[in-house]
């Protein structure tokens, strides 16, 4: 089976080659910045049934592979947010969602990078703790035990295993739990038998995975969550809505 074969990771349908784009292009193109041309293609298939857009052969790399040619020191040149202006948006976002609520949440940043963001949480007296594949490979799973609240910003484009992904959301979430998360849906962007030009399909950035909202609605409730969507690009997942997040979920 060739990689423009592979079958939808989230639905198991046919998938048809969309395009294919040079490795360098990323999502600094929205600002006009444009790296020079790599010379390695990338090649991008779309679910003909819940219209999932994945890179398949980039869904065939180590973590060895990311850290060297796309999370490497270069990484904040075409997401220069990511260090420190996204991370404390965020905080202060939570804060004030839950802030009020936070002595009854213990707090997950799944996908935390560094960190700061539990940080400045722990800061204002939360119970936060981050966990990142890249930063804590060393960690297992089962010994974070579980979480009321899981945050995911940024996280699930950049996942080459959007089903393992699930799995670990649903193995840490308590079952009167709350995963917030942030990915843009393709909704409008993507259509067969034309150029993929949308800014956020962007391998330099390590975005691999676009989800349309079927296929996000898809993916949560094959896992047994229900899907809800504050946006485009803002998402939350849940079984059983915890009592604190009534407000938001209603």
């Amino acid at each position: 089976m060739t990689p423009l074969q592979t079958p939808c990771p989230i639905c198991n349908s046919a998938t048809s080659l969309l395009d294919v784009v040079d490795f360098n292009k990323s999502c600094e193109e929205a600002r006009h910045k444009f790296l020079p041309l790599a010379g390695i293609p990338v090649y991008y298939t779309l679910c003909e049934n819940c219209g999932f857009c994945f890179a398949p052969e980039l869904y065939e790399w180590s973590i060895a592979q990311f850290s060297q040619a796309i999370y490497n020191a270069d990484y904040i040149t075409i997401d220069p947010d990511y260090v420190d202006i996204r991370p404390r948006a965020n905080a202060k976002n939570l804060q004030a969602l839950f802030g009020k609520q936070k002595q009854h949440i213990r707090h997950l940043d799944y996908g935390g990078g560094s960190g700061l963001l539990s940080d400045l949480l722990r800061e204002q007296h939360w119970q936060s703790q981050s966990y990142d594949p890249f930063y804590n490979s060393e960690l297992s799973l089962d010994s974070l035990g579980k979480f009321d609240l899981i945050t995911a910003y940024e996280v699930f484009e950049h996942v080459p295993d959007v089903k393992k992904l699930m799995a670990d959301l649903s193995r840490l979430l308590n079952d009167e739990g709350l995963v917030l998360f942030s990915t843009l849906v393709s909704d409008g962007h993507l259509q067969k038998n034309q150029r993929l030009q949308w800014w956020y399909a962007a391998p330099r950035n390590g975005h691999i995975s676009l989800f349309s909202k079927e296929s996000l609605s898809l993916l949560a409730g094959n896992a047994g969550f229900t899907l809800g969507s504050f946006s485009a690009g803002f998402h939350a997942m849940w079984k059983t809505v915890p009592s604190w997040a009534s407000h938001l979920i209603e």
